[in-house]
């Protein structure tokens, strides 16, 4: 099929390394888009619920499907999440096209844009309640294996796909509002920092929406994830919109991916101690300054 050409792209909440994973719809997904930049918006790899018993050679095409792009000359800014974390420590670091961080602020075609994963709203990823959130991860993975058990019953008699988890949210008071007070705080922080533009993942919610306040108003928009609402976040011709994947345009492409794991030709050993001789404060010497696109 015919790549789109994408100016931006952002997706989050992958969660590589789960049963819920789409990981077969990314791949599909990747290869239909050449963009310029490409944003992974944190919890890419699920460092929570990460076995080496479960990683199929379908998760790890969506990271070869990464480093194609970076191959191919597209910028992709990695920015960490909760449930890759542990990545927190190389932040800062860049190689070639390739970089990590925790933020992102660019300035695209004149207008502010503040981006990152929004864990830092949520009290119960910090302190003792991350061991709660933990073990609420494993049954949010159970309840999505099930859901696929169901939807594949389902689609046998010709029925409607269905979404546990979706119902559970939508049905829980606290859940909504809880949604709607993170989306509210990140905006209002937005505003304080005359950003136009306000970029999230972490609560599985696609949304664009403008909020305004009596400080100023900010565009609040959230990539969604890849395990529920299989979204993205496209920015073309000074426009953000939300990608919404059909399996339809993808029906009649090869879904053979490769059968073996991509073979590795570095010795992880010698990364790690290069990354982290970089300097004395783990950040690399040649990171880039604030993009601009014009």
């Amino acid at each position: 099929m015919q790549k789109r050409n994408v100016e931006v792209a952002v997706i989050s909440d992958l969660h590589l390394g789960t049963f819920g994973c789409h990981a077969n719809e990314i791949v599909h997904y990747l290869k239909s888009i050449s963009p310029q930049i490409l944003i992974l918006n944190g919890d890419i790899i699920d460092g929570w619920q990460f076995s080496k018993r479960y990683f199929p050679t379908s998760h790890m095409q969506v990271i070869k499907e990464i480093f194609s792009h970076v191959a191919k000359g597209t910028r992709v800014i990695y920015i960490t999440g909760n449930h890759d974390e542990v990545l927190r420590r190389y932040s800062g670091t860049s190689m070639g096209n390739f970089q990590i961080t925790d933020k992102v602020v660019m300035e695209i075609n004149g207008k502010m844009t503040w981006i990152f994963h929004g864990d830092v709203f949520d009290a119960t990823t910090k302190g003792s309640a991350k061991f709660l959130a933990k073990l609420g991860g494993h049954g949010y993975d159970l309840l999505i294996l099930i859901n696929s058990f169901i939807n594949w019953g389902l689609k046998l008699i010709g029925k409607e796909k269905m979404s546990f988890s979706k119902k559970v949210k939508g049905a829980v008071k606290e859940a909504v509002s809880w949604i709607a007070n993170f989306e509210q705080t990140a905006a209002e922080l937005a505003i304080q920092k005359k950003y136009d533009y306000v970029i999230c993942g972490h609560i599985h919610q696609p949304q664009k929406r403008v909020v305004e306040t009596k400080d100023g108003k900010v565009t609040y928009l959230n990539s969604g994830d890849w395990v529920e609402n299989l979204t993205a976040l496209e920015y073309n011709n000074n426009e953000w919109d939300i990608y919404h994947y059909n399996a339809d345009d993808f029906k009649n492409i090869d879904n053979k991916f490769d059968k073996k794991l991509p073979r590795l030709e570095v010795i992880t050993n010698d990364i790690d101690m290069y990354i982290n001789s970089l300097d004395l404060n783990g950040h690399a010497a040649f990171v880039k300054p604030l993009m601009n696109i014009v």
